[in-house]
């Protein structure tokens, strides 16, 4: 059966994931199984009941996705397999993502669910910060009409980089006086409506484009690029998972 991870990938992701020997619970002899048959689907972003049976039961592997979503385990994982040998300038951006009809008509108790409704029809924003090498560092949700500037704050909480650069959408004063506060030098490039526009390192800002070759990337995950799940904590697994592969790849 073909797999999405090599050998050698794989011997770096598997002692991350429960179940493994010296942790409580079930050893987790089929975590590769099941790891590969959710990239599969993320990859395919075929429905759960198309899962290939030799991949796995369908029911069972949505079981324990859900549960690995709700705890946090994708989340951990992502954050796991990073590196922070370039964290000097962070990049900071936002996609854009068509949700399905599906995704849809989720009950108003159950988790939230980042969907926007516009011209277009029901979308959400995947925000992301990434590092100078265009890696994913942190990755969030927010409707689709939804504004980028004040999304960027809580992503970058916890890093202190010298630069952040993203484009004249995040161009806010309260976001550049935050950054400036933390000791962080904002790139951004003035709104062009602005009576008194500021200064900024175009050279610098020209390093941008590593962010978008990411989004480009991870929208090669289908589950990714067209949103089909209707709770956020299961869109947002996904992006997480194929942001680890991507990582995976890089190291």
């Amino acid at each position: 059966m073909e797999t999405m991870l090599t050998d050698a990938q794989w011997a770096r992701l598997a002692p991350l994931l429960p179940g493994r020997a010296g942790t409580s619970g079930g050893r987790g002899r089929d975590n590769r199984q099941f790891v590969e048959a959710v990239l599969w689907l993320a990859r395919n972003g075929a429905r759960w009941r198309a899962l290939p049976a030799e991949r796995g039961n369908w029911h069972t592997t949505y079981t324990r996705f859900q549960r690995w979503a709700r705890a946090g385990i994708w989340a951990r994982i992502f954050a796991a397999v990073q590196q922070d040998d370039a964290l000097h300038t962070l990049l900071v951006d936002s996609t854009t993502v068509r949700a399905h009809q599906h995704a849809s008509g989720a009950r108003k108790k159950t988790d939230p669910q980042s969907l926007g409704r516009s011209r277009g029809g029901l979308t959400t924003k995947v925000h992301a910060v990434a590092d100078a090498r265009g890696r994913s560092v942190r990755l969030g949700l927010s409707a689709g009409q939804r504004h980028d500037a004040p999304q960027a704050l809580p992503l970058l909480d916890g890093l202190a980089p010298a630069y952040v650069i993203a484009d004249r959408g995040y161009d806010s004063d309260p976001l550049v006086a935050a950054l400036a506060a933390r000791g962080t030098h904002a790139v951004i490039p003035p709104r062009r409506k602005r009576r008194y526009p500021r200064p900024f390192d175009a050279a610098r800002y020209a390093q941008r484009h590593p962010i978008e070759r990411l989004f480009s990337r991870l929208k090669q995950f289908r589950r990714v690029a067209t949103r089909y799940d209707k709770l956020d904590a299961h869109f947002l697994a996904f992006v997480h998972l194929a942001a680890t592969v991507l990582w995976l790849r890089d190291c």
